[in-house]
């Protein structure tokens, strides 16, 4: 645009005019008359506006020493300071402006309450509180969240009055270094831990934008000590950042946290791993039913191995970041649900961690009520199906500072967290401590072992299923590895399960697991097992097929393994089988034979029942005749006493 001479000097005298009526007017109102303050103060704003907080301070400085009165050059060194994090100093600021005049500006009194209440000063803070809401005009709104603010100064007082037990050891050099290490993950047989560790970059990797990465790290516990880490490498490791992972119980599958991949479809997505033998697979975008174009992060995955829990800015949820579900059906991982209520708040859930139990979670929150930062909390899922309303850990696993994540191992007894409170070797240290009694899951057992073919002794791919034959639910459902044939399933305690091993060319594998009270978690199942491949004359033994004593009618109990054993003859369409009873030496001969032989015909009418072709099929009664162990016994009359299943022809 051009401008003449004239217009120059009418623009020249509006500015001049403009920066009079700018200073002249902030001047009138601020509570110092001091010529020198006011200009440090409004040299002070300018810095703070470009965020240039170091220079903001220094000019507040220079306000306070020429005019010691000036409350609104204390209340913005307050405000400085609480962005700054520097909460002391904040605290000290904001209870000078209310010293030189209490009503000069209520908000004060909130600011000032809710930095005690981050700090730990909780009396303190429920004072101001109150203070604030008696003097204040807010809306109902603020009046709802300073209440939820009082509460947690009340329950924080008394947790302190009324601590849990708690002592953290630090899991030392070997896991810990001078870097950030957290977000644990650990197998059911706590024998692998994979952690995350922010670490600087690699030189060659290395920009002004970021000089750190987030990776994975492992180590293994060996005669009851954990290895030294070692990263965890290609394929999982990039020179991106990986984190916020968690492992499979059974270690075959890491889900973890990675942002702004070329295949992602938001800021962070969530991406699974599978492990064979030694390597892990290639990372997979969990996909468009899991992640979406807002924030993924923070994956738990239940022990069924098809229950995901993680966290999520999504819309939709309760509040600003919150708990979701999604399960794996057909082998796809379903639309995502919201946890909702009792577990999701208006506030923020992070961090969940479902125990290999399948039924206490931990999480982290800012908005249930606590110490006033993030704090962890437990919920079990009760036996309707609905979550129980979270309990808060106590104090001093909870306190002032933010606690983010918390693990249990299977046992229930060791948690596992990451903090900077107790010293350490660097910044974020790994640590355990005993769980406190009250806070414990349920027992956790597991069964490890091999898989192998009964003949060549190949190491197999088969697929578990732990069922509960009380409800016919399967609990557990996971896959052997391809070239070790390791399997590792966890099986809660206090119950009796049915175990189904199978492949395809295969008979099944059938074995009844009893933990109420017989054995103890300190002790796991070790257990090969071998698969006979289909052929004329091979049998195995229905092991989860029950009767009352001295009758022949199925029990309830014996459903899953009748159904498995369906849905075997319809894979195999081909195969005629017979069926078979056995009994023990206890009573006459006549008997054992009728009582085997009704036995054996009650699950042949069961398979047709169920669609079996009777002519594939064939029952027959042997009583005592062919026992498999001794009847001197009670454990050898137990095994004598058994329903089996051979292939007749094929």
């Amino acid at each position: 645009m051009f401008f003449s001479k004239k217009n120059i000097v009418l623009l020249l005298i509006n500015l001049i005019l403009l920066n009079v009526c700018c200073f002249a007017q902030p001047s009138f109102k601020l509570t110092t008359k001091n010529k020198k303050a006011q200009k440090y103060y409004y040299n002070a704003t300018n810095y703070y506006d470009k965020s240039d907080y170091y220079s903001a301070k220094n000019e507040l400085t220079k306000a306070i020493n020429a005019d010691s009165k000036f409350i609104e050059a204390y209340i913005l060194l307050g405000d400085i300071y609480a962005d700054l994090k520097d909460y002391e100093s904040a605290i000290q600021s904001y209870k000078k402006s209310i010293e030189i005049n209490p009503y000069f500006f209520l908000n004060t009194y909130y600011n000032l309450a809710c930095i005690e209440l981050k700090s730990g000063y909780y009396s303190d803070a429920k004072e101001h509180f109150e203070q604030y809401m008696k003097y204040a005009n807010i809306t109902p709104a603020r009046k709802n969240e300073i209440e939820r603010k009082i509460s947690c100064c009340d329950f924080a007082i008394n947790a302190m009055l009324h601590p849990v037990p708690f002592n953290p050891v630090n899991m030392g050099d070997s896991i810990n270094t001078e870097n950030d290490e957290y977000f644990p993950a650990l197998t059911a047989d706590e024998q692998t831990l994979v952690i995350t560790v922010r670490r600087p970059k690699d030189e060659y990797t290395i920009n002004q934008n970021n000089l750190f990465e987030e990776d994975f790290y492992k180590s293994k516990r060996i005669n009851g000590y954990w290895s030294k880490v070692q990263l965890l490498g290609p394929p999982i490791n990039t020179h991106g950042n990986e984190g916020a992972q968690c492992i499979s119980p059974d270690g075959k599958f890491l889900i973890y946290t990675a942002c702004n991949r070329q295949d992602g479809y938001g800021s962070c997505d969530l991406y699974i791993s599978e492990r064979e033998g030694d390597k892990w697979g290639q990372p997979v975008n969990m996909g468009p039913n899991v992640n979406t174009n807002k924030w993924e992060s923070q994956p738990t995955i239940a022990p069924d191995g098809k229950t995901l829990y993680f966290a999520s800015n999504r819309p939709g949820g309760k509040g600003n970041i919150d708990i979701w579900v999604c399960v794996k059906e057909n082998n796809e991982w379903s639309k995502v649900y919201n946890l909702g209520e009792p577990i999701n708040t208006p506030g923020n859930e992070m961090s969940p961690f479902i125990h290999t139990d399948g039924k206490t979670l931990y999480f982290s929150s800012d908005y249930h009520i606590g110490m006033g930062g993030m704090d962890l909390f437990m919920s079990r899922l009760a036996n309707d199906g609905k979550w129980e309303n979270p309990v808060n850990l106590g104090y001093p696993i909870n306190a002032y500072e933010d606690e983010v994540s918390l693990v249990v191992n299977a046992n229930g007894n060791m948690g596992y967290i990451s903090s900077n409170r107790f010293g350490g070797f660097g910044k974020l240290d790994l640590f355990t401590f005993e769980m406190p009694e009250h806070l414990r899951p349920e027992k956790v057992n597991y069964m490890k072992g091999i898989v192998y073919d009964s003949k060549t002794k190949q190491k197999l791919k088969a697929r578990f299923q732990i069922i509960d034959i009380e409800n016919n639910n399967i609990v557990v459902e996971s896959y052997s590895d391809s070239i070790s044939g390791e399997f590792l399933v966890c099986i809660p305690t206090n119950k009796n399960y049915a175990l189904n091993v199978s492949k395809d060319k295969y008979l099944f594998y059938s074995e009844n697991i009893t933990v109420t009270g017989l054995h103890k978690h300190s002790e796991p199942f070790i257990k090969d097992i071998p698969l006979k491949a289909i052929q004329k004359n091979q049998n195995i033994i229905l092991k989860n097929i029950f009767f009352d004593t001295d009758k022949y009618d199925l029990k309830p109990e014996s459903n899953a393994e009748l159904q498995h054993l369906v849905l075997f003859m319809k894979q195999n369409p081909h195969l005629k089988v017979e069926i078979s009873g056995h009994t023990d030496n206890i009573g006459s001969d006549e008997h054992n034979q009728i009582l085997s032989e009704k036995r054996a015909k009650a699950v042949y009418d069961f398979l047709i029942l169920n669609g079996i072709d009777k002519n594939r099929m064939t029952y027959k009664g042997y009583g005592e005749t062919k026992p498999i162990d001794t009847n001197d016994t009670e454990e050898g009359r137990a095994n004598n006493r058994r329903t089996e299943f051979t292939v007749i022809d094929l």
